[in-house]
């Protein structure tokens, strides 16, 4: 008698496991408290321990469900979202009821990079009691992507959402929030910041390693980054596991703050930082803004002096050929003795300037200080112009400063340079018929060369000559 009530009871503890595990599920990044791009098409996805289940999605605001069909065991579905206003819920029905609620809808920006991105205010932020103290924003929502590295493209990934306040800021990016507080403050709606970013990485772990191995001077380059134990260096490692799961999570744009681990290679940022660009965009098949900071003057204890100015120059030219994008230039705000300048409040200002100009049409806002536009000779001067000088050019300084010219022979020369209107004038006495000229192109260079908006003017050369960075 004892042995079917064993076998009546072994069945039952068998249906009643089976029944605690089957459950449907979503990414973490699709969760409570989220922001969902409004007033798009968003994708929600996710699982279920169903091979095939039909679910019923419904949310508060849309009167009519949508069914689905989960096909071995993953299921997806396309949401139309409604203009920013009020919180919201969505409930997913099938074998059980999965209810993701506060939800709000707004604006939602991908922030990434190394140390500077990830630089919380508890790290050395300029007034940071006082920035952390009125961090109370519950119309922003804070994600941070947990640091994972991974050999393929993962399907999820750590972290989750958290309303803006003090408690949860000290965890988060100074740079990302001041960007996101920006944002907030112009357009009056809520505003969801994922920030996904390394401090040391190298730009080579954040792009797909297939994209890498295609190009054969990318891989040969990617072998001069030097491996740490404490961060990845690996092409694709750091993409697979904390971008890749992001992929289809409708965002507004990226925000990018890199380059400060890629002096190593600095001549291949021309080809890796607009590829970066590119593959993200590809795989999200949306050519999102991305807008981006030029890394700031730092004492490098560089032999030339020139590894970093290199990389500033290719994100230059990254911004000049990559189209929607926009480049913050910080070289009025660095600390010669510290990597990461503490002003993150200007650097989160300056980035919020280009999306409210380029990706929320606020014409009467100037994103930018000037960008050499081009160069002319007139005797033995050179006539510079620009762009994001319409208003006209000042110097903070009697006189302007890091100009240096050359003539054929390549060899630079410290230069005058005089503002007339939106032009600068330069010359050297020791140039007779000058070739090119260069602007603060140095690690460590801190110029005085502003717009009548006061942004400052980035780094530049108007020569395409090879540049030695060996350290011999």
């Amino acid at each position: 008698m004892m042995k079917p009530i064993k076998t009546i009871i072994s069945v039952l503890f068998v249906c009643w496991a089976a029944a605690v595990q089957a459950k449907i599920w979503t990414p973490s990044i699709i969760s409570d408290n989220m922001v969902l791009q409004q007033q798009s098409e968003v994708i929600l996805w996710g699982w279920t321990t169903q091979t095939a289940e039909r679910l019923e999605v419904s949310t508060t605001w849309n009167n009519e469900p949508i069914t689905i069909e989960a096909k071995h065991g993953k299921w997806s579905v396309v949401l139309k979202t409604p203009k920013s206003g009020g919180t919201h819920s969505i409930r997913i029905q099938g074998h059980e009821t999965l209810l993701i609620t506060n939800i709000l809808m707004g604006e939602v920006w991908l922030c990434s990079g190394q140390s500077n991105m990830e630089w919380r205010p508890t790290w050395g932020l300029l007034n940071a009691e006082a920035e952390i103290a009125q961090a109370n924003y519950p119309e922003i929502r804070f994600f941070s992507v947990g640091k994972k590295v991974a050999d393929h493209p993962q399907d999820d990934l750590q972290g989750e959402w958290v309303v803006c306040n003090p408690k949860n800021f000290k965890a988060f990016s100074s740079v990302a929030y001041f960007f996101g507080r920006e944002l907030h403050g112009k357009l009056k709606v809520p505003v969801g910041l994922i920030n996904s970013s390394w401090g040391g990485t190298p730009i080579e772990t954040w792009i797909k390693e297939s994209e890498i191995k295609a190009d054969a001077n990318l891989s040969e380059e990617a072998l001069k980054v030097r491996s740490n134990k404490w961060r990845p260096h690996e092409p694709g490692r750091a993409y697979n596991a904390m971008i890749a799961p992001l992929t289809d999570f409708s965002v507004a744009g990226c925000i990018w703050y890199q380059g400060e681990s890629n002096r190593e290679n600095a001549h291949s940022y021309y080809r890796s930082f607009p590829l970066l660009i590119d593959s993200w965009r590809s795989e999200r098949k949306q050519k999102v803004p991305f807008y981006f900071v030029q890394i700031a003057p730092f004492d490098y204890k560089d032999p030339s002096g020139l590894k970093a100015a290199v990389v500033r120059d290719a994100q230059l030219h990254t911004f000049k050929a990559v189209a929607n994008t926009g480049i913050v230039v910080t070289n009025d705000i660095g600390n010669l003795k510290d990597i990461h300048p503490q002003n993150k409040q200007e650097v989160g200002r300056r980035l919020a300037l280009w999306a409210l100009n380029k990706t929320y049409e606020k014409q009467e806002v100037v994103p930018s200080g000037p960008i050499y536009k081009s160069a002319s000779p007139s005797g033995n001067q050179m006539i510079l112009e620009f762009d994001y000088a319409q208003n006209g050019l000042q110097s903070k300084g009697k006189y302007l400063t890091d100009f240096f010219m050359a003539a054929d022979d390549r060899v630079f020369y410290p230069a005058k340079a005089i503002i007339k209107g939106d032009k600068v004038w330069v010359q050297s006495k020791k140039v007779a018929q000058p070739k090119a000229v260069r602007f603060a192109f140095s690690a460590t260079a801190q110029p005085n060369l502003y717009n009548a908006e006061g942004l400052p003017a980035s780094a530049f050369r108007t020569d395409d000559w090879e540049i030695n960075l060996s350290d011999d």
